[in-house]
């Protein structure tokens, strides 16, 4: 989670102004994490902040705020259940920022620092305060930041003494998912929308491939696929379920001598059986063979493509967050 100033951008460039709304804060339940966001532009919107009226509220108030001269951004509490009618028992703090393209080009004088990877403004509430001070900082924003350079790591989301304080979006978690057919098919669409999951995906031809790929996953034909796992980084998530036999092998085999963050194979225990006799005669031991998991996915969800692909996806989401702490890791 983090901002997106490449999508952004890309919202700017094709509708002019776009309102970023953020989930800067929260007491209780909240229908999502800190730094959730959305886009609203005059004619459509896309992300999310949680949906129902919460998001129908923000979002009415984002499109107000478009056209507006100065003033636009703004600062608001909701308490879920007075405020919105909801069961819930939390409050949200919203923050809302105008953009276009002169705003844009602005941010790197106006607390965007790429080399640490974060995002630092005052709140607009808090911005005529903060600059009647004459401090460019706040203490504890100096602290979070200097704590964050310490670490090497961007701050996590959050408000700090009148401040927004948020990550830039990172490249995310290599997955290499191979195939095209009805669960490669289902497995990319879940997973393309992902902001924490980088998705390439490789088949033999690009008659393979739907005839719309989905946004930012990058499709690669190929007529020996498992040539390309040299290029594939070390830390990927590899996905194998293409229409053969032969080919599964050639990149299970490929993917263990390369090395992987973790391997699953969409297939049957009796094929699992047979793989990993073939794996073991090729010259792989039982503990490298072990790192492959195999079937993929949630058997109890039951055979249809996009059952399979839903355990596929929820173990990859869930394999991400610890691949980023380091550990080593299964697809399952």
């Amino acid at each position: 989670m983090g901002v997106d100033l490449q999508g952004l951008a890309d919202a700017v460039a094709r509708h002019g102004q776009v309102a970023r709304v953020v989930i800067a804060g929260f007491a209780g339940s909240s229908p999502r994490e800190l730094g959730a966001d959305m886009l609203v532009w005059a004619t459509g919107q896309s992300g999310s902040i949680g949906g129902g009226a919460l998001e129908f509220a923000a979002t009415a108030r984002a499109r107000a705020a478009l056209g507006q001269a100065g003033g636009a951004d703004w600062f608001a509490r909701y308490a879920l259940g007075p405020d919105m009618g909801q069961c819930c028992g939390g409050a949200v703090s919203l923050l809302c920022e105008v953009f276009d393209a002169a705003r844009l080009q602005a941010l790197n004088r106006n607390g965007l620092d790429e080399t640490l990877g974060l995002f630092a403004r005052p709140l607009p509430h808090s911005s005529a305060q903060i600059k009647a001070s004459g401090a460019a900082r706040s203490l504890g924003l100096a602290r979070v930041i200097d704590r964050a350079r310490a670490q090497g790591l961007p701050p996590q989301a959050q408000m700090c003494d009148g401040w927004m304080i948020e990550p830039l979006q990172r490249p995310g978690q290599p997955v290499w998912l191979w195939g095209a057919g009805h669960v490669g098919r289902a497995l990319a669409t879940i997973l393309a929308p992902l902001p924490d999951i980088a998705l390439t995906w490789v088949d033999t031809s690009a008659a393979r491939f739907p005839a719309e790929i989905p946004a930012h996953v990058v499709a690669l034909p190929a007529a020996q696929p498992e040539r390309l796992l040299p290029h594939a980084p070390q830390i990927a998530q590899h996905i194998i379920m293409t229409y053969s036999h032969q080919l599964d092998l050639a990149l299970c085999d490929g993917a263990l001598r390369h090395g992987a963050a973790a391997i699953g194979l969409i297939g049957s225990a009796s094929k699992w059986a047979r793989f990993r006799k073939r794996l073991q005669a090729m010259g792989h031991s039982p503990a490298a063979i072990s790192r492959i998991t195999c079937p993929i996915g949630a058997p109890s969800l039951g055979k249809h493509p996009q059952s399979i692909a839903i355990g596929v996806a929820a173990a990859v989401v869930h394999n991400t967050k610890r691949v980023a702490s380091g550990e080593r890791v299964a697809t399952g």
